[in-house]
């Protein structure tokens, strides 16, 4: 056998090892997806909006279980006009029962293309909402609301979502 595939499968080999081991160092979180629904409000034009949202959160810190950092996405449509949301920041947390309510501030990027104009504001979304577990094990059905600002130019657009959906807990 050459040195070549000797380092080869030395490397498979311990990788192969590896992953049981890790799987003790594996974070815990969710994976949220859901319909959403959108309404947004520029200087005195209100538009409502039908889409998704989706979200994976992670708690990285074993004694902080109340503390998470979640990526969120998001995306809404109307007749010539796509909106896409990218937010990432942190969660807080509780579980009571069946019931955990969290609250979350994140910050990101808005796409949007209306028209063929496509302009890329920064976005702040303050929100929570409660998740609740189902008879499904590591199963949840979320209700979710959240505020989102943007700023592009000289201008604020005000954005309130609202998503309903399922959460798969790991």
């Amino acid at each position: 056998m050459s040195k070549t595939a000797a380092v080869v499968l030395a490397l498979v080999c311990l990788t192969l090892l590896s992953v049981p081991m890790s799987a003790q160092l594996i974070p815990h979180g969710n994976v949220y997806v859901g319909a959403a629904y959108g309404q947004s409000t520029f200087v005195i034009n209100k538009q409502s909006y039908r889409g998704w949202n989706g979200s994976a959160e992670v708690i990285p810190f074993a004694r902080f279980t109340h503390l998470g950092f979640v990526i969120d996405a998001s995306g809404f449509y109307r007749s010539g006009i796509t909106q896409y949301n990218f937010l990432a920041g942190p969660r807080l947390a509780a579980s009571f029962g069946k019931w955990r309510p969290f609250v979350h501030a994140m910050g990101g990027i808005q796409k949007v293309n209306s028209s063929g104009n496509t302009y890329s504001p920064t976005a702040v979304d303050v929100g929570g909402g409660v998740d609740y577990k189902i008879f499904f094990k590591n199963f949840s059905w979320r209700l979710q609301g959240d505020y989102l600002r943007t700023h592009y130019l000289s201008a604020t657009q005000n954005d309130y979502r609202g998503s309903t959906g399922i959460v798969w807990r790991f």
